[in-house]
């Protein structure tokens, strides 16, 4: 990465306050960028702002207009424009379809797709301004795939990768980039979250529900976040200007 790109570009990195978010700052904190990082909870998300250098840390709700409009504008006021929006916000939960509500589904719908929708519009005006860009949506692997009993995730996520391909020939023509990273069970507190709810539908132990997902990656394996934040940095360098439009898997070899 440049350090046109990495010590002089602000960075606003959504569901930061842990997993994949929080190592996402960290990786473009350690190259001196400057960050935003967005939360729902102002406690953990200020705590995660302790954590990393150069960062700021803002309460905001992804799913809400006026929120995320509060959020760009205080980002602005901290660090000035941002040029890079890493819309890492998501969550699932584990249903079947007979028994997923429409407040369940509006939920997930909200958080995953809406969320992402929201903050690349918000962020994009600051991009036409610098003339330079990256948009990132963390989606999954559920983008790419379906997944028994997280229909509203699986569909959400896939949204999130059509909202990105269609975007990407939007702006084409101009020097910003939107591609979506695509990662598969990866090592994180929603990935324990999973487990212990198959521990508790199934009666399964705690080892043979995570072998049971560990084993959807031919390698045998989860992702390490830092695989998920590696490919988001190099996204945002000049070796990636003509990459946009694409839904990279980062899984293994499971798509």
């Amino acid at each position: 990465m440049s350090n046109a790109t990495t010590f002089e570009r602000h960075v606003l990195v959504t569901g930061a306050s842990r997993g994949i978010g929080e190592r996402l700052a960290a990786r473009f904190a350690r190259e001196g960028a400057r960050l935003t990082l967005c939360g729902r909870d102002p406690e953990t998300i200020s705590a995660a702002a302790a954590r990393i250098p150069g960062s700021v840390g803002i309460a905001a709700d992804v799913t809400d207009e006026t929120s995320v409009e509060q959020l760009f504008a205080q980002a602005r006021e901290a660090h000035g424009p941002v040029s890079v929006v890493i819309a890492n916000a998501g969550g699932s939960e584990s249903a079947p379809i007979s028994r997923t509500t429409i407040d369940a589904w509006n939920a997930t719908l909200a958080v995953n797709l809406t969320g992402v929708f929201l903050c690349f519009r918000a962020g994009l005006a600051d991009m036409q301004e610098q003339s330079w860009g990256r948009l990132i949506c963390i989606a999954s692997t559920a983008g790419l795939k379906g997944y028994g009993y997280v229909t509203p995730y699986c569909a959400a996520k896939h949204g999130a990768v059509g909202l990105t391909r269609s975007l990407a020939l939007e702006l084409a023509k101009t020097p910003i980039t939107v591609n979506a990273i695509c990662p598969g069970f990866t090592e994180t507190p929603m990935l324990t979250e999973s487990i212990q709810r198959i521990v508790d539908t199934t009666g399964r132990s705690e080892e043979q529900a995570r072998t049971s997902l560990r084993r959807i990656n031919p390698q045998d394996r989860f992702i390490d976040p830092d695989e998920i934040a590696d490919t988001a940095h190099w996204l945002c360098s000049d070796a990636a200007r003509s990459i946009t439009g694409q839904a990279l898997a980062v899984a293994g070899g499971e798509v």
